[in-house]
């Protein structure tokens, strides 16, 4: 499990078959170094098993649900990738909990500073900024206001949702320190709904019973 706070971001290096699998290599300075082969970790939201691990790299293989389901196999080499390893029992619960099952592939629609660049006031380095997403049609009933959202495996809150796009206020913090500053308008993005509101969902639809229909071909059928 993982809570979507990034602990850095890796570069990949490349993306190659290997014995009917896609394998990726990632460089990850520092945190590469702490990874045991098997270990799981979250790179951009997606929960990965560590393979061929050295002080800097790391290795995984990618099934064939994960490049149908995600971005990462069309990434290309050179492009950041956001990394967490999981969070360890009686740890704080930072963001909310991210199973690193990626429910769909979204796309980025804007990514703004909200201090216009033409405000003397705006520095790059400073602003906050607006995200929106538009949400693949599946993960949509999920997508609550105020509620939580992995991006890229970055634990978010929805701002706004019309249906279709998300919109989310995004901190200097989390523009600099993972890869949003590095991806523009068009670019896919692994989205996960939060799994509490999933199972709340999946309750009320189990629970709803079917309106009781009274026609007066109902009445007459059933002996009325």
């Amino acid at each position: 499990m993982f809570t979507g706070i990034i602990e850095q971001t890796g570069t990949l290096v490349s993306l190659k078959e290997t014995g009917g699998v896609r394998r990726i290599t990632v460089e990850a300075k520092g945190l590469a170094g702490r990874l045991r082969e098997g270990d799981s970790l979250g790179v951009s939201g997606v929960c990965l098993t560590a393979l061929d691990v050295d002080p800097t790299l790391f290795h995984a293989d990618l099934a064939q649900e994960t490049l149908d389901r995600t971005s990462l196999g069309a990434l290309k080499p050179g492009a950041k990738v956001n990394l967490e390893l999981p969070t360890a029992a009686g740890s704080p619960l930072g963001g909310h909990i991210v199973q690193g099952h990626v429910d769909g592939c979204g796309t980025m629609a804007a990514l703004d500073p909200v201090i216009p660049p033409a405000d003397p006031a705006f520095s790059k380095e400073t602003t906050d900024w607006t995200l929106k997403v538009k949400v693949p049609e599946n993960v949509r009933p999920w997508m609550v206001h105020k509620g939580s959202v992995a991006v890229e495996g970055i634990s978010l809150t929805i701002a706004d949702f019309d249906g279709e796009t998300i919109s989310i206020a995004i901190l200097p913090l989390t523009y600099w320190r993972t890869n949003l500053h590095t991806l523009s308008p068009g670019a896919p993005m692994n989205v996960e709904a939060d799994v509490l509101v999933k199972l709340a969902h999946a309750q009320l639809l189990a629970e709803k019973k079917p309106a009781l229909d009274l026609t007066e071909a109902w009445l007459v059928a059933t002996g009325f």
